[in-house]
């Protein structure tokens, strides 16, 4: 379970924290609010199920906190250590930056590049990070994470050999590879069938609990809701908490 901010005499900094956060589209002359001031924390180490109808802004609000989009008014805080970086006052250079060496995306179409193997496919974030350890060391890491995904066989496949749930593994892999603070996943058993899906999301959570990173995972899927450990619903661009509030 997540910390409990209000358990303690001296509560946990929030991994990220919403400050007023808006969204707004401007369509054919006219404004839409997509998301109107939100202010919200999260945690490490805990699991938050975002639901909502589609078009609610689920992708949205994931996409403002990564730094792929910025918002129209607000801020998106992440600490990383002992300072908290106010994305929304980043260049989109700098956000871009950012994301690639603390953020795990994971999508729901798994966008592996097809003309990369599988192991290329998991050590492409590291190659875009320069990391800094030797390429053999990153291969070694790519391995251990294929292995624990159940693909350690795969290394030299290419992605149109995979199911989709294999896909979706190594979507996995590829985004824990960095070892990344926080993990954001937009419908990442969407384009699964059911029983799939639960083993999928079954191993992203076998793989995240213990190692104190933050998921946040957007969804229609009232029963990945059940495995959360909160849940918040988008609802007329506000976010509200399942007990109502």
């Amino acid at each position: 379970m997540p910390p409990n901010p209000t358990s303690s005499a001296n509560p946990p900094a929030p991994l990220v924290r919403l400050d007023c956060l808006s969204k707004i589209y401007s369509e054919a002359g006219q404004s839409r609010v997509v998301l109107n001031q939100l202010s919200q924390e999260f945690y490490e180490g805990e699991f938050v199920c975002l639901l909502g109808k589609s078009g609610s802004g689920k992708s949205t609000l994931l996409n403002l906190i990564s730094g792929i989009d910025a918002p129209s008014s607000g801020h998106v805080f992440i600490r990383e250590g002992n300072r908290e970086i106010d994305l929304t006052r980043l260049s989109e250079h700098q956000r871009t930056l950012f994301r690639r060496h603390h953020i795990g995306i994971i999508f729901q179409f798994f966008n592996l590049i097809p003309t990369l193997t599988v192991l290329e496919n998991v050590t492409l974030p590291l190659e875009l990070i320069h990391y800094s350890e030797s390429q053999r060391d990153g291969r070694t890491r790519a391995k251990v994470l294929l292995d624990q995904v159940g693909l350690g066989d795969r290394f030299n496949t290419y992605p149109d050999k995979l199911s989709g749930g294999e896909q979706q593994r190594v979507a996995i892999a590829r985004a824990l590879i960095h070892n990344p603070l926080m993990l954001l996943a937009d419908e990442p058993t969407g384009n699964l069938d059911t029983e799939i899906g639960e083993t999928v999301l079954l191993l992203l959570l076998k793989m995240l609990r213990g190692t104190g990173k933050m998921l946040l995972m957007a969804t229609h899927a009232p029963e990945i809701a059940n495995r959360a450990d909160r849940v918040l619903h988008i609802i007329d661009g506000a976010l509200v908490n399942d007990t109502g509030t």
